[in-house]
């Protein structure tokens, strides 16, 4: 399986770039040497600038791709929970029992991807770069603008395909997508937290408090509706 997934190029919108970055090799290393650099100097530092002088390019070259370093990072991200999202349907494929379906969503959106290798970005490093900058992505005043272009269909898809488990689950639960994208939001807060605010939680950045916790508190609140 996880053979299969690492020859796999996940789609993401159109909308989030100027040119296709995989279709060339500038392209390829603007996206994996951007999201090293992107983790590595946080969204506040980077720059195209920097981008540039990394890969031994320009500043013209790189917005021949994306229109600024936000389009970038939203484009990280899509490809992120588009990643997941192939993550969910192969490791769900063979479970029947839907509530062990959500046990596996619940370790995703709380502990990253399970298959960790492709050949086109790094999924660990991805993962590491949502937890730690994509909300910078989303509190903007671009945002409704953006919703209505569908650069975000990849963050619901994947959040779509968890909410149809808990409804399987329990289809009188009337706020699964609620539900499931709390998980999604506060999972990534609290492993921030663990490590750079650790008096806001009890887990570490390791352990499996955190899955513990997620996995209680949306098995209690689907079974208590």
């Amino acid at each position: 399986m996880e053979a299969i997934l690492k020859k796999i190029r996940v789609d993401v919108s159109g909308n989030l770039f100027v040119k296709d970055p995989f279709s060339s090799d500038l392209g390829v290393s603007i996206v994996k040497e951007g999201t090293r650099l992107i983790q590595e100097l946080g969204m506040e530092n980077f720059t195209f600038k920097k981008l540039a002088a990394a890969i031994g390019s320009t500043e013209p070259a790189i917005y021949r791709y994306f229109d600024n370093k936000h389009m970038l990072l939203l484009y990280l991200n899509a490809w992120y929970w588009s990643w997941m999202e192939h993550n969910l349907v192969f490791s769900t494929a063979n479970l029947q029992d839907p509530e062990e379906r959500l046990g596996v969503a619940i370790r995703l959106m709380v502990e990253g991807p399970i298959y960790r290798k492709n050949d086109y970005l790094d999924p660990i490093q991805l993962h590491q770069l949502v937890v730690n900058e994509s909300i910078k992505g989303y509190l903007t005043k671009s945002v409704d603008t953006e919703h209505e272009s569908g650069i975000f269909s990849q963050v619901y898809k994947f959040g779509e395909r968890i909410s149809e488990i808990i409804q399987e689950i329990n289809p009188s639960y009337k706020f699964p997508k609620t539900l499931v994208s709390t998980v999604m939001e506060s999972s990534l807060l609290q492993k921030f937290n663990s490590k750079h605010l650790p008096g806001m939680t009890e887990t570490n950045a390791e352990g499996s408090g955190r899955y513990h916790f997620f996995h209680q508190l949306v098995v209690k609140t689907i079974s208590n509706a």
